[in-house]
C-alpha cells in the first residue's frame, strides 16, 4: 500500500487506478520530451504475494512495441525482478522503461508507427458475417476532426454518456460506454469527452461503433473503430444493425488482465453493448 501511495505522488496523473480490489494500475511513461515521440502504458496485477514471493503480473501496452523490443524490455524488467528479489520493484520498473523510451528518442530510431494491435492472435478469425468495411487506421477523433471540418453544421451540444456495468473475465475488464448522437460532430465530441476519463483513456482498446439515420437521404452515416483489436468494430456495427438502433455511438473499453481469452473478448464485446442498447 505504502509503494502504491508513494507511485501515485510521484507520478501523478500519469498514475491510474484501474480496479483498487484486484489491484490492477496502470502508469503511462513516456521520453520526457516536450512533445513525447516514445510513450508506453505499464499495466500491473499485484498478487498476494507480491512483493514477498511472487512477481507482479504486467502488460506492457504500445503500438511500436513487437518482436525484439518487446523480448529485451520484458527480459530487462525480469532481470530486475531477480535482483531485488523480496523488494517493491514498480518504481525501478517504470524509470527503466523510461531509460530505454528516452534512448530511442535520443537514437536514430524512425518514429514509433501508432497502428495499435490485439495482444491476442486467434487460429481461425474468420467470421461468416464480419462485414465488408474499410477500418479507420489513423487516430479516430483526428479522422473525425476531417469529417466533421467538411460539413458546415454547427451542432456543439454534448450529448449524454451512459455507462453499462462492466463485465470481467480473468481479469479482463469489458465496459460500454452509449450517447445518443445525430452527427459525426457529435460522435467526435463524445470520443474526446470519454478520452478526458484517465481510466478510459488507459484501456488496451477502445473499440466504437456508430449509425446515423439521415432523414433527407434516407440513407445510414455510419462507422466503426476496431482500436487494435481485429474486426470488433465491425462485429459491433453488425449487432447495432440486427438490433436496429440508429442515431447513437457505442464505445466497449477492453482492460487486458494478461491472460489471453480467444474467442471469449468477442462474446463479451457485444455483451457489453447489448446489455448497455437494451437499457
Amino acid at each position: 500500500i505504502d509503494e502504491i501511495e508513494a507511485l501515485s505522488s510521484i507520478y501523478g496523473e500519469d498514475w491510474c487506478v484501474v480496479d483498487e480490489d484486484e489491484k490492477i494500475y496502470c502508469i503511462k511513461i513516456n521520453d520526457c520530451l516536450d512533445q513525447p515521440k516514445w510513450t508506453l502504458c505499464l499495466q500491473v496485477i499485484l498478487p498476494p504475494g507480491y512483493p514477498t514471493a511472487e512477481p507482479p503480473i504486467y502488460q506492457l501496452n504500445a503500438p511500436w512495441l513487437q518482436g525484439q523490443d518487446y523480448m529485451e524490455l520484458a527480459n530487462s524488467l525480469e532481470e530486475i525482478y531477480v535482483q531485488n528479489l523480496g523488494e517493491s520493484i514498480l518504481y525501478l520498473w517504470v524509470e527503466k522503461i523510461r531509460e530505454v523510451l528516452i534512448e530511442k528518442a535520443q537514437s536514430s530510431d524512425p518514429e514509433p508507427d501508432i497502428k495499435k494491435t490485439s495482444e491476442e492472435v486467434d487460429e481461425d478469425d474468420e467470421d461468416d458475417f464480419i462485414l465488408d468495411y474499410q477500418p479507420i487506421q489513423e487516430d479516430p477523433v483526428k479522422m473525425l476532426n476531417y469529417i466533421t471540418s467538411e460539413s458546415q453544421e454547427v451542432d456543439e451540444e454534448l450529448p449524454s454518456i451512459h455507462h453499462g456495468n462492466p463485465i470481467t473475465d480473468r481479469r479482463s475488464t469489458f465496459q460500454a460506454h452509449l450517447a445518443p448522437v445525430v452527427t459525426p460532430r457529435q460522435v467526435k465530441r463524445v470520443l474526446e469527452k470519454l478520452y478526458e476519463n484517465k481510466k478510459i483513456a488507459s484501456a488496451t482498446h477502445n473499440i466504437y461503433a456508430y449509425r446515423i439515420y439521415c432523414e433527407d437521404k434516407q440513407t445510414f452515416l455510419q462507422d466503426c473503430e476496431d482500436d487494435g483489436e481485429t474486426a470488433a468494430g465491425g462485429r459491433l456495427l453488425h449487432l447495432m444493425q440486427i438490433l436496429n438502433v440508429h442515431n447513437v455511438l457505442v464505445v466497449v473499453s477492453r482492460w487486458y488482465g494478461g491472460i489471453l481469452l480467444g474467442p471469449d473478448r468477442f462474446k463479451h464485446i457485444n455483451n457489453c453493448a447489448r446489455n448497455v442498447l437494451v437499457e
